[in-house]
């Protein structure tokens, strides 16, 4: 049995206005015995959302008893202490996963791109949001640089979907890629909020959002307004590299955001002819530097040529060479982040 197969036999019974799947807190097997914690929309219906749960469940393979468990609604989490800030949930999107560094050239847009991606070869339903409006790179490492969103008959934004993905940027909002955003803070801060909530992204799993490089108001806002599952921080070995990621940890920390653990990009390069590794930034600084701050390393991505060149051919190399090494790494990760969010 698979998560993903609870949650789509769940996705289609409706209870207080929303589906069984987006009111999943947890989900555990133990043995044939699978566990359902809930939040609880109002007291009252528990009795019932038991019964369209085990009658959800009778023809998922491996479980022989459904347990079900509730917790009452939490008020949305006020954010360093400023009462008037209170975190939302997207409609629709069961875990927001963001994906940040604390300085560019890290190849963080890469790793996003190629992590939604594995996600969604895992079966999940995934989108992609780039969140970088002043350099959105999604549009190119997708392949979709010219593609313009339209909007549904509730004024919604349409996401673009590509490989399997629902994805927006703002370079899909722009008259070409070579227009600059010139843009304040206030004027951002509204679009990435109308990314979010004035999308029309269906029922996703997972949306992977491409932060912008920094600690700065893109980051800030998400914080004080919307409900993060967790964020995964991008690194390189070097020290230049790794001395940002500590600011973009802190800061994540600091708006009480879970840090999932960090991926450590460029990590080697493998010698075509004899196989072997040459670390060409350094060895162990990240390891040394996720024990030091209690992170996880989720994985370590190699200096692949044909990663460079398939992501400016806008075929994101989990797509067009799922069997290379490179590609297996990501899924690795996207197994091992999937794993942990839904532990939690």
């Amino acid at each position: 049995m698979a998560v993903k197969d609870v949650m789509e036999a769940l996705r289609d019974v409706v209870i207080e206005n929303s589906r069984l799947s987006e009111l999943v807190k947890d989900i555990r097997l133990v043995g044939k015995t699978l566990e359902i914690v809930y939040r609880l929309p109002r007291k009252g219906v528990e009795e019932h959302m038991v019964e369209k749960t085990k009658e959800a469940l009778e023809r998922v393979p491996e479980v022989d008893e459904v347990r079900v468990r509730f917790v009452e609604e939490a008020p949305a989490q006020p954010v360093m202490g400023a009462p008037m800030f209170t975190r939302r949930r997207v409609p629709g999107i069961r875990h927001l996963i963001c994906v940040g560094s604390g300085k560019g050239g890290v190849g963080k847009s890469t790793v996003s791109a190629n992590l939604a991606l594995a996600l969604s070869k895992l079966g999940y339903r995934v989108g992609l949001l780039d969140a970088d409006m002043y350099g959105p790179s999604i549009p190119t490492l997708m392949g979709i640089k010219g593609e313009r969103v339209s909007v549904d008959s509730t004024n919604r934004m349409i996401p673009i979907e590509k490989y399997g993905l629902k994805l927006l940027s703002m370079g899909f909002l722009l008259p070409s890629e070579d227009t600059p955003v010139i843009w304040r803070g206030p004027m951002l801060m509204r679009a990435l909020t109308q990314f979010l909530f004035d999308a029309n992204w269906g029922e996703l799993d997972y949306l992977v959002m491409d932060l912008p490089p920094g600690t700065g108001d893109v980051q800030l806002t998400l914080a004080q307004n919307v409900h993060i599952t967790g964020a995964v921080v991008v690194t390189t070995p070097q020290d230049v590299a790794l001395a940002d990621v500590k600011k973009a940890v802190a800061m994540f920390r600091e708006v009480q955001i879970p840090v999932l653990g960090l991926i450590e990009n460029m990590a080697y390069f493998v010698c075509p002819g004899s196989g072997e590794k040459f670390y060409i930034f350094g060895k162990g600084r990240v390891m040394e530097f996720a024990t030091t701050y209690r992170l996880k390393v989720l994985g370590s991505i190699p200096i692949d040529p044909e990663l460079a060149e398939t992501s400016d051919l806008g075929k994101p190399v989990v797509e067009k060479s799922p069997d290379s090494d490179t590609a297996r790494a990501f899924v690795s990760i996207a197994k091992l982040v999937s794993d942990m969010v839904e532990r939690r």
